[in-house]
């Protein structure tokens, strides 16, 4: 039985999707989600160019992705939770998993092929290859 379900959102355009999934889902009424966003360290944050303004500050930042957060929040039909953290985004969602002793972890996939998985990494593999627990991978298209 699903008793706590950690779904991990990034800023990306499949967070969209990964909610629409998650309810379509039929949860038990006393299951819990639990919402969460992992921040990049600010030492492996990219580098930005002097010469080209910068979008948001970390704290604005911060703020929106938990406003962004808070309306998937108001949208789930069970208990829910918002975790906010910093670190690694593979390691801090198992973290996270552990924490909870979630029975089911949904995530999504930006479907990364090639060049840039190898560069990049895929967040959702890793999950997927240490997790105790099932993991749902929501793929955008």
């Amino acid at each position: 039985m699903l008793k706590t379900i950690l779904v991990a959102l990034d800023s990306s355009g499949i967070a969209e999707r990964v909610i629409q999934t998650l309810n379509d889902l039929v949860l038990p009424k006393d299951s819990k989600v639990v919402l969460c966003h992992v921040f990049p360290p600010p030492d492996l944050e990219m580098e930005l160019p002097a010469d080209k303004p910068h979008s948001d500050s970390p704290a604005l930042s911060y703020l929106q992705i938990e406003k962004q957060l808070q309306s998937y929040q108001a949208q789930l039909p069970v208990a829910s939770e918002i975790e906010l953290v910093t670190g690694d985004p593979a390691e801090e969602i198992i973290r996270l998993a552990n924490i909870y002793k979630a029975d089911l972890i949904v995530i999504g996939s930006r479907g990364l092929t090639g060049m840039n998985r190898i560069v990049q990494g895929s967040v959702s593999g890793q999950v997927v290859e240490e997790a105790h627990c099932s993991v749902f991978v929501v793929k955008l298209n």
